[in-house]
C-alpha cells in the first residue's frame, strides 16, 4: 500500500455488497455467502460447503471520486493435487458499468483436494494480499468490484483515496437464478464473463447467482433459501448434476422438481419463473451417470460410466431429464401462467458445439460462456421472453 497517500478505510458492510445471501464475521473480515446460516447447517458435503462460499456474483458496490482503491482479501485457493496450480483469480473493476481494470491477489490460503472422487481436501494457510486499481479519472462514478468466481474471498479492508458512498438505486429488476457448476462459471475467464452475468448485463438486470459447481440436486434448503430472497425475476437451471452424480432414478426425479417449485412459489406466487433444461453435453445425453474423471492424455476430461440400457429401469440422461422437465412445467403451468420451460440445446446445441466443444467434455470455455450468456438474454430478456419487459 502506498503510504504516502491520505487513505479512507470504509467498512465492507451490507449497503456495499451485492449478489449475496449472508456474510459471516471471521477473525480477518467478512466473508459473502450465497446461501444463509440455515441451509449451511444442512449441506451435507464438502463440495457444496466450498462452492456456496465462492462469492460468484458477489460483488462491491459504492460511489466515489477515488482515483486509487484498495481491496485487502484473504482468498482460499483450490488446487487438485497432481495437477497444477490454477491462476489466481481476477477481481474485474467496472466503472459506470464499463470494465475498467482487472487485477489478482497472490498468497492466500490453499486447499488441495486430494481425492476428486470424495473432494477430501488439505488446507494450508496463507497470508492476505491487496487488489489494487489505479489511475481512476477523479469524477463522481459508479464502482463494482466484482469477487473473483472460484476463490472463497474474505473481505479485510476497503481503503480509497477519496470518500466512499452506497450506490444510488438504478431501479433494475433482481434476477435470482441457480444452476450448476456452468452457472457457477466453471472455465470463465473472468467473474463478469461467466454467462449469469453476461445475461444480466444485457438484460439490465441485478444477478444473484446461485450456481453451485456440482451441486444443483434440487435440495431442500437452496428451495428454501430461493423462497426467502427477494427477486423479481427467477430461474433454475436443473438436470446435470443429478445426471452425473447418479443421484436419483426418475421416480424420485418428478416429485422433487414438483417439491422445489411448491417451495419457491410459497414466497414467490407470481414471479416469473423460467426452468432451463440442460444444455447439448453428448457425453450424457444417453448415458446415465456417474460421471468420472478421465486423465487420459495428460489432460482432465470427463465420462459417463453408466449403462444406456438401464434407462428402462429408471436411470436419468439428459434426455430423460429434459422429457421430464417439459411435461412438468407443462402440466404445472396450466394453472401458473408464470411459470415457463426453456431447452437447454437451445442455449447451446449441436451447432454451438461444433463450433465451440466443451474442452473438458462437460463444461464450455470462455466463448462457449459468452454464447450461453447472449442466446439467454434473447431467449430470456428480449421481446416476448418471459423475463421481457412488460410495456402498457
Amino acid at each position: 500500500m502506498n503510504t504516502e497517500r491520505d487513505w479512507i478505510t470504509t467498512p465492507v458492510t451490507a449497503d456495499i455488497l451485492r449478489g449475496y445471501l449472508d456474510a459471516e464475521t471471521t477473525a480477518h473480515g467478512l466473508l459473502p455467502h450465497r446461501l444463509p446460516a440455515r441451509a449451511r447447517q444442512q449441506i451435507p458435503d464438502s463440495q457444496l460447503a466450498v462452492a456456496e462460499a465462492q462469492p460468484s456474483g458477489v460483488r462491491l458496490v459504492f460511489r466515489t471520486r477515488a482515483t486509487t482503491i484498495e481491496l485487502e482479501t484473504l482468498p482460499t485457493k483450490r488446487v487438485y493435487q497432481g495437477f497444477p496450480a490454477p491462476a489466481d483469480g481476477v477481481y474485474d473493476l467496472l466503472v459506470d458499468g464499463r470494465l475498467a481494470g482487472q487485477t489478482t491477489v497472490t498468497g492466500g490460503n490453499v486447499r488441495t483436494v486430494t481425492d476428486m472422487i470424495s473432494q477430501a481436501s488439505e488446507l494450508r494457510a496463507g497470508p492476505a494480499g491487496t487488489a489494487r486499481f489505479t489511475g481512476l479519472a477523479a469524477h463522481d462514478k459508479d464502482i463494482e468490484i466484482w469477487l473473483p468466481h472460484t476463490e472463497i474471498t474474505e473481505l479485510i479492508a476497503l481503503r480509497t483515496d477519496a470518500p466512499v458512498e452506497p450506490a444510488g438505486e438504478h431501479g433494475r429488476r433482481v434476477w435470482l437464478h441457480h444452476g450448476s457448476s456452468i452457472s457457477h462459471g466453471s472455465n470463465a475467464a473472468h467473474p463478469t464473463a461467466i454467462w449469469p452475468a453476461l445475461a444480466a448485463a444485457r438484460g439490465g438486470a441485478e444477478l444473484v447467482n446461485l450456481g453451485f459447481g456440482g451441486s444443483a440436486l434440487l435440495d431442500p434448503f437452496t428451495a428454501r433459501a430461493m423462497r426467502d430472497t427477494p427477486a423479481d425475476l427467477i430461474s433454475l437451471k436443473i438436470g446435470i448434476n443429478i445426471v452425473n452424480s447418479d443421484a436419483m432414478r426418475l421416480r424420485a426425479f418428478g416429485p422433487a422438481v414438483h417439491g422445489f417449485l411448491d417451495t419457491i412459489r410459497e414466497g414467490h406466487p407470481s414471479t416469473p419463473l423460467l426452468v432451463v433444461s440442460p444444455i447439448l453435453c453428448p457425453v450424457q445425453e444417453d448415458t446415465p451417470g456417474p460421471l468420472a474423471p478421465d486423465f487420459d492424455g495428460g489432460t482432465l476430461r470427463f465420462k459417463a460410466t453408466g449403462d444406456p440400457a438401464e434407462r428402462a429401469a429408471g436411470r436419468l440422461t439428459l434426455n430423460v431429464i429434459r422429457g421430464e422437465l417439459a411435461r412438468i412445467v407443462g402440466q404445472r403451468a396450466a394453472d401458473d401462467t408464470h411459470l415457463h420451460y426453456l431447452d437447454g440445446r437451445d442455449l447451446y446445441g449441436a451447432a454451438d458445439h461444433a463450433e465451440l466443444p466443451l474442452p473438458d467434455e462437460i463444461h464450455p470455455d470462455p466463448a462457449g460462456h459468452r454464447r450461453i450468456g447472449e442466446n439467454f438474454a434473447r431467449l430470456a430478456f428480449g421481446d416476448g421472453g418471459p423475463f421481457a419487459v412488460k410495456t402498457g
